[in-house]
């Protein structure tokens, strides 16, 4: 019996991949090219891949860190921004640019839409998948960059890097994590939870769920299982067969959600998630109203509730930021074998 519903496991995760990978083509209809600069990128290019909305405050910084990381070239959707982070886009050297006005929640959630712009772009290039309120940490960043990490994975033959998602917030209240644009996320958002983090292999996708933070801490305590996922496969040299299944957190084929998988030794990454800038009750208030950023949007009325009450996330636990050796300390980055 065990034989029959591994082969029916597997059968419906082939459906699954080919039905998204269909959503991705049809989805594309949604899109319209502002500047396509894409002639620009060269074969060996890192590329980066991101859906976003009203992000001027954070785009500066989110450039900025990641070219200096080694992104050669962003495909970026704009989902309808109206705040000028367009205008900004356009302005930009390395970007090219494709608008839309359609649903962030029927794309599933923008994964449609940069879906096509990897398989038409992507193809064997590495690509970092990421939203503007993220910056992507590795090992050796101030010695190494993401050139470095990716010949590494090349010549062993390892198409993935893993990471958590941390997030950062202030030691006050969210409305005084005052914010200047271009500045590092850690400058206003300078601390995180270093413990509580729940680790567990899912044996559908076969990868590493983890959950905690000061999400699942402060608005989840009581119902664990609503907790936001903090794993994602942010980095893959891409097939165009490649789809992510739910954001960053799931890759198909399931064989490449190996990332946190202890038993590879692999060197892992985390992503600094900059969510709770002092904006954060402004965002929260629209996109409670506009119930785009989750499947079951009714299940998080009460976590709303919780960020619009403007509260204090750090405790005597929250560790300040200090690079990422301390976070190699903490267990929340590793260096694997990657020396």
């Amino acid at each position: 019996m065990s034989i029959l519903r591994e082969a029916w496991r597997r059968y419906k995760l082939r459906l699954k991949h080919r039905r998204l990978l269909l959503r991705a083509i049809r989805k594309r209809r949604e899109l319209s090219c502002a500047v396509n600069r894409t002639k620009d990128i060269r074969p060996n290019d890192i590329l980066c891949f991101a859906t976003v909305r009203n992000e001027s405050v954070r785009l500066p910084y989110f450039l900025k860190h990641h070219r200096a990381l080694g992104v050669s070239h962003f495909l970026i959707v704009d989902n309808a921004s109206d705040d000028g982070t367009t205008e900004y886009l356009k302005s930009q050297s390395d970007v090219s640019l494709w608008i839309t006005s359609k649903s962030y929640r029927a794309s599933r959630f923008g994964m449609d839409w940069l879906t096509w712009l990897q398989m038409r772009y992507g193809r064997g290039h590495w690509c970092a998948t990421l939203d503007a309120d993220e910056a992507l940490i590795i090992p050796h960043h101030d010695s190494q960059n993401l050139r470095g990490l990716t010949d590494w994975l090349d010549a062993r033959g390892v198409p993935v890097f893993s990471t958590l998602m941390l997030d950062l917030y202030p030691k006050t209240r969210l409305t005084e994590a005052h914010y200047s644009i271009g500045a590092p996320f850690t400058e206003a958002l300078g601390y995180y939870d270093a413990q509580g983090y729940e680790w567990e292999l899912q044996p559908k996708y076969r990868n590493i769920s983890i959950r905690g933070g000061p999400r699942k801490r402060k608005f989840f305590n009581d119902t664990p299982e609503l907790a936001p996922h903090m794993h994602k496969t942010p980095l893959i040299k891409w097939n165009w067969r490649y789809v992510y299944a739910s954001s960053t957190h799931i890759i198909l084929p399931t064989r490449l959600n190996i990332g946190l998988d202890a038993r590879y030794n692999l060197p892992t990454g985390v992503l600094l998630h900059a969510k709770f800038l002092d904006e954060a009750l402004k965002y929260s208030t629209a996109e409670a109203v506009r119930q785009e950023h989750f499947t079951h949007p009714q299940d998080y009325n009460a976590y709303y509730d919780h960020v619009l009450s403007d509260p204090i996330l750090w405790d005597d636990a929250s560790r300040s930021y200090r690079g990422w050796r301390a976070l190699e300390e903490d267990g929340l980055l590793v260096c694997g074998d990657w020396v």
